[in-house]
């Protein structure tokens, strides 16, 4: 910088040493979590979707080097798949928490008191699938034929998850839909465009697909499907049985998501990468993991 290095180390002496608790912001950490009810069980479901947003901002955090590091070979390429599958397998494997873990006459209540907020709102998980894949891929499966060569705006109307927070008896988009897409459609759209040609299954295709660690990607990338489309959706379809009647009266405490339509992945049938998978994959996409893990067949 052409200036002495003495009066820098000089200015060092006075400096404060960083310790642990400022260099996390511990203090400010600890200080999130607001309850709006009395029960205590809330502080649990503050506490777990705040773990869960942490990690999905871990897992975009490596799709964007994934994506735009031009340095990247094959060999990072799956060093950074695997990091993603290590995040979604945590979460997975975390969802416990919901599961079993709060009393479910408490959740019920503070429930109640939270709407028409939702975990559905959750801007992190749709830039995880937007990054992930085509936008095609996530269109409704009934619409996708006729979307084959649409802008990435009229797909952005017919994603498969808006038919998850709309009224039963109307169709009408619930208050939980439209505050979600009045904050957050432009960023998503830009995030679309964004990761256009820049996607993980664009760059495994135009990159990796030759490779001689080719295989190998594969099978991570199948992995990661599972975790994302499969065993996280089926994670938080128990989730709601568990704490939700089947019936739709009780619907209202998701915030208005249809979850016995919305939730189960062999409904929506969303694959991020369908050409690594068989015709009969994709037929019975989830079926076999519901029918094991939920009604234990």
């Amino acid at each position: 910088m052409g200036q002495d290095l003495s009066s820098y180390l000089d200015g060092l002496l006075h400096a404060d040493y960083l310790t642990y608790w400022d260099y996390i912001h511990l203090d400010t950490l600890l200080s999130l979590q607001n309850p709006k009810t009395q029960f205590p069980d809330e502080k649990i479901f503050i506490i777990y979707h705040q773990i869960t947003e942490l990690y999905f901002k871990l897992i975009l955090n490596e799709i964007e080097q994934l994506a735009f590091d031009d340095e990247i070979d094959a060999d990072r390429f799956l060093i950074r798949l695997n990091r993603i599958n290590r995040y979604l397998l945590h979460l997975v494997d975390s969802f416990d928490v919901m599961i079993d873990g709060m009393d479910q006459k408490q959740f019920l209540n503070f429930r109640m008191s939270l709407l028409p907020a939702s975990g559905f709102q959750s801007a992190q998980i749709r830039m995880f699938e937007i990054s992930c894949t085509d936008l095609l891929n996530l269109v409704e499966e009934s619409k996708r034929p006729e979307m084959e060569k649409e802008s990435l705006d009229e797909m952005y109307n017919y994603l498969y998850w808006k038919r998850g927070a709309t009224e039963l008896a109307t169709g009408k988009k619930t208050l939980t839909l439209k505050q979600f897409e009045n904050k957050y459609s432009g960023e998503f759209l830009q995030l679309a465009n964004k990761y256009k040609s820049e996607n993980i299954w664009k760059k495994y295709e135009s990159h990796y697909k030759s490779a001689d660690q080719a295989p190998e990607i594969v099978e991570t990338l199948k992995k990661l499907d599972q975790l994302s489309n499969v065993q996280w959706r089926l994670a938080h379809y128990k989730s709601a049985v568990r704490y939700l009647q089947r019936d739709p009266e009780v619907i209202a405490a998701t915030g208005g998501t249809n979850w016995q339509k919305y939730l189960p992945p062999r409904f929506q049938r969303v694959i991020f990468f369908p050409a690594l998978w068989s015709q009969e994959e994709k037929d019975n996409w989830g079926k076999s993991w519901v029918d094991e893990t939920v009604f234990k067949k």
